[in-house]
C-alpha cells in the first residue's frame, strides 16, 4: 500500500531514508532549509558519496515518487505522517548532543498541524528527549493530542545506507504510552514497512526510552569491543603474539562475535564518537554517570590510537618527523564513504605534519572534504603520487584500491620501502617479499 510521507532534513540520514521510502513504492517530500541542498538531490545529485543511492535518488525522481522542498507548509498541508531525520552533532566545548536541529522542526512544523498526524522521529538523541518533544509538538500544534509522536531509530552504517534502510536487521519502534495520541503510530509503521515485515524482518515495538537507548547501546557497544581489541593489540606487541589471529579465534565464540575486531587507528565518523560521549552526558543527567564510566576510558583508547600510530611512524623512519615525506593513503573515517568528521586518518596526517613532516594526502572519494577540513595538508592525485619519494606509506583507510596495491609498482616511487598497515588490511608476507618494512598493528 502507497503512503504519502515527508522526511525532516535531507542531511545522510534524512536524503537515504527519503529515498529509499521511495523505493519502496511511496510518495515521498524531502524537506530542508539549504536551497543548496535541495537543489543539487532534485536534479538528481547526492551531496556525499553513499554507493548505490544516487542510482535510487534518480529512479525514484523519475518516477514521480520523490521531490523536494523547503516549505514546511507545504510538508504539513501534503502528508499527515512525518519522518524528522535531522542531525544532532555533539555541543561545542561539551559531551552532550547539540538538539537545536530537532527543537527546530518540532517549533516550525508544530503549529501547522491542524489535522491528526504522526511524526516518527529517526535522528540519534538522548534518552528522554523523544517524550519532551512530543510534549511540545503538542502544546503547539491546532490537533494537539491528536498528533503522535514515536520512535524510529535508524541503524545505518556508511557505504550501506541503501542496503540497511531497504534490509535492515531488525526495526524498532518506541510509542509513547502516556499519551498515545490517536493511537495510528504502530499501524501506519506497519503500512509503510510492510514490504520489510514481509521479509520476515524482527519488528520491536517498545516504549519511547528503550527505543532512544537501542541506538545509544549499540553504538556504545561497539566503540567497546574496538577499544578491547586495540588494547589487546599493545598486549599482542608485547607479548609477540598476532592480534588478527586472536581476533579470528574470538570471533568463533558466538558469545563474542568477530564483527568490530579489528585492531587499527581506532573508529571515528559523525556517530561513534559524539554518540558514546553524548550517552555518558546523559547518564550523568540521570544521576547513573559513574555506571557509564568505562566509556571515557573507551573513548580515551580509541583517542590514543592517533598518538600511537604517529610515534609508530616516527620509531619507523628513525626517530624524527621534521623533513620526512610521509605518504598517507586515505582519509575518510572508513572505506565506501567521503565523510571526513573525526577521522583519525586526517587526524595523524595533521598531526605529522605538527611535528614538521611533509605530508601528501590521497583517498578515492574524500579529497575534497578533506581540503576542507584541512586546508593545510598536500593532496595528491592517485596513491601513486602520494607516494612519490616517500620515506613512509601509511595505509589508514582500508579502501580496496589499496588493499589490492603492487609492492613492487609502488617500491619505485617511494625513498624508503616502509609501509605502515594501521588498519591491518594487507598481506604482511606479499610487502616483506618485495623488500619492503611492513608494520601493522598488534602483529608481529
Amino acid at each position: 500500500m502507497t503512503a504519502r510521507i515527508t522526511v525532516l532534513g535531507t542531511g545522510y540520514l534524512g536524503a537515504t531514508h527519503a529515498a529509499c521510502m521511495a523505493e519502496l513504492g511511496h510518495d515521498v517530500l524531502g524537506v530542508d532549509l539549504d536551497p543548496a541542498k535541495l537543489a543539487k538531490l532534485q536534479a538528481g545529485e547526492v551531496p556525499f558519496y553513499e554507493p548505490g543511492l544516487q542510482e535510487v535518488l534518480q529512479r525514484n525522481l523519475a518516477a514521480g515518487r520523490l521531490r523536494f522542498t523547503a516549505s514546511y507548509e507545504e510538508a504539513a498541508a501534503w502528508s499527515d505522517v512525518h519522518f524528522l531525520a535531522v542531525g544532532t552533532p555533539q555541543k561545542k566545548g561539551e559531551l552532550g548532543s547539540d538538539l537545536t536541529a530537532v527543537e527546530s522542526v518540532i517549533d516550525q512544523l508544530g503549529p501547522l498541524l491542524r489535522e491528526p498526524a504522526v511524526i516518527f522521529g529517526k535522528s540519534t538523541v538522548p534518552v528522554g528527549t523523544a517524550a519532551r518533544l512530543g510534549a511540545a509538538v503538542r502544546e503547539l500544534a491546532p490537533a494537539g493530542d491528536a498528533v503522535e509522536l514515536a520512535w524510529n531509530p535508524e541503524f545505518l552504517r556508511e557505504g550501506f545506507g541503501v542496503q540497511d534502510t531497504l534490509h535492515p536487521d531488525r526495526l524498532v519502534l518506541g510509542l509513547d504510552r502516556d499519551n498515545p495520541g490517536s493511537g495510528r503510530a504502530e499501524a501506519v509503521a506497519r503500512e509503510i514497512y510492510a514490504k520489510l515485515l514481509a521479509e520476515d524482518i524482527p519488528f520491536l515495538v517498545t516504549d519511547l526510552a528503550t527505543a532512544e537507548l537501542v541506538k545509544a547501546a549499540a553504538n556504545a557497544f561497539l566503540a567497546t569491543k574496538i577499544s578491547f581489541i586495540n588494547v589487546m593489540s599493545d598486549v599482542c606487541e608485547a607479548a609477540g603474539a598476532d592480534v588478527t589471529t586472536l581476533a579470528d579465534a574470538l570471533g568463533y565464540d558466538g558469545r563474542i562475535g568477530r564483527g568490530f575486531l579489528n585492531a587499527g587507528i581506532g573508529f571515528g565518523g559523525g556517530c561513534l564518537p559524539k554518540d558514546i560521549r553524548a550517552f555518558m552526558a546523559r547518564a550523568g543527567e540521570l544521576g547513573v554517570g559513574q555506571t557509564m564510566a568505562f566509556l571515557r576510558e573507551v573513548d580515551s583508547v580509541n583517542m590514543g590510537r592517533r598518538a600511537a600510530m604517529v610515534e609508530r611512524t616516527r620509531n619507523a623512519i628513525g626517530g624524527s618527523l621534521l623533513g620526512a615525506r610521509i605518504a598517507v593513503l586515505g582519509a575518510a573515517f572508513k572505506p565506501d564513504s567521503d565523510d571526513v568528521r573525526d577521522s583519525p586518518a586526517l587526524n595523524v596526517a595533521g598531526q605529522m605534519q605538527l611535528h614538521g613532516a611533509a605530508v601528501s594526502v590521497y583517498d578515492p572519494k574524500a579529497m575534497d572534504n578533506s581540503r576542507r577540513l584541512f586546508p593545510t595538508l598536500t593532496y595528491a592525485s592517485s596513491a601513486l603520487d602520494a607516494c612519490a619519494q616517500a620515506d613512509a606509506v601509511l595505509v589508514l583507510t582500508e579502501w580496496a584500491e589499496f588493499r589490492t596495491m603492487s609492492p613492487e609498482l609502488l617500491a619505485q616511487q617511494v625513498r624508503n620501502k616502509v609501509i605502515i598497515d594501521g588498519r591491518n588490511c594487507l598481506e604482511p608476507q606479499q610487502w616483506r617479499q618485495h623488500g619492503w618494512t611492513y608494520l601493522g598493528v598488534g602483529r608481529p
